[in-house]
């Protein structure tokens, strides 16, 4: 699932609530910076709905927000399983306390969004422009309904993507950032994680533009696309601060994934279930966390 930059989507739920304390909050941020996990399920319908397939780990301040994106096989050794289903054995909290294991960073807050909700949170936008960077075809993405199918080939359909600025509406952009089946470099969880992050930088500017953000109609329907698929411990007066920082840094979003050469591919062994992970190149999460240091620096 390829998400949502969660912290600025969710606020837009309570705007039409409260514009005058929005407006208070968000030229006067009572906070400095905030971390924030933003994850996508596959929710009602899926096959696995509470299993995490996007895991973000979203740091925003006044000079920067910096997304740093995880990937879904790392190994979580206390709950023996990937850290995408980490949200499925502890929600939140096990959740929270796995990412900042792994990045040596406090997480203030979380949200976590599934696929209908990314859908029709774009679709409430009027659709989104994304620059995407490279061609690929994914001849095995599937049709959700169908994961069990006798016809093999009936699970799957056929998406292409061309280089360049492309329109998407929710449909088209959710097939966009969970493709994993393309051939070549585009067929990589980093590819992947990429492509996330280029929906999340197109929705945050659609969002920040005026017809947007000052148009309380489209905030209402915005509003209503987000409660029915955003959960959230963050409360409105929090939102609203947090898009006040957000928007002081509007032109400074970077995007990251954790370097390949920190993580190791280990044989498919008992130790891990007989499943695809990734554990620390080092041994621990050291040199991980010093690098995501590094990136949180102005």
């Amino acid at each position: 699932m390829g998400i949502v930059f969660g912290l600025i989507i969710g606020l837009c739920a309570f705007l039409v609530n409260s514009y005058g304390g929005f407006v208070k909050a968000f030229l006067n941020p009572p906070l400095e910076n905030v971390n924030i996990l933003v994850l996508g399920k596959g929710g009602v319908g899926h096959e696995a709905p509470d299993l995490t397939d996007t895991i973000i780990f979203a740091s925003v301040s006044e000079r920067k927000i910096s997304l740093i994106s995880l990937s879904r096989d790392i190994w979580v050794p206390e709950i023996r399983a990937k850290l995408n289903s980490a949200y499925y054995w502890g929600k939140m909290p096990l959740a929270k306390s796995s990412v900042e294991k792994i990045t040596g960073q406090p997480i203030n807050y979380g949200v976590v969004i599934d696929f209908s909700g990314f859908k029709n949170i774009i679709d409430a936008l009027g659709g989104i422009e994304v620059d995407v960077k490279n061609s690929f075809v994914d001849e095995k993405y599937p049709i959700p309904g169908k994961e069990n199918d006798t016809c093999i080939p009936c699970r799957y359909e056929t998406i292409k993507f061309e280089k360049g600025r492309v329109l998407m509406n929710g449909e088209t952009a959710l097939k966009f950032v969970r493709s994993r089946n393309a051939q070549g470099d585009e067929g990589t969880d980093t590819a992947r994680a990429a492509r996330q992050q280029l929906v999340i930088d197109s929705i945050k500017e659609k969002i920040f533009k005026p017809e947007v953000l000052l148009n309380p109609r489209k905030l209402l329907s915005l509003k209503n696309a987000i409660l029915v698929s955003i959960e959230t411990d963050i409360n409105a007066n929090t939102f609203f601060g947090i898009l006040g920082i957000a928007y002081s840094s509007k032109g400074s979003l970077s995007s990251y994934s954790i370097p390949e050469e920190y993580l190791e591919n280990p044989p498919i062994s008992k130790r891990y279930d007989n499943q695809y992970v990734f554990v620390p190149a080092k041994g621990n999460w050291d040199e991980v966390q010093k690098w995501i240091e590094d990136q949180l620096l102005p």
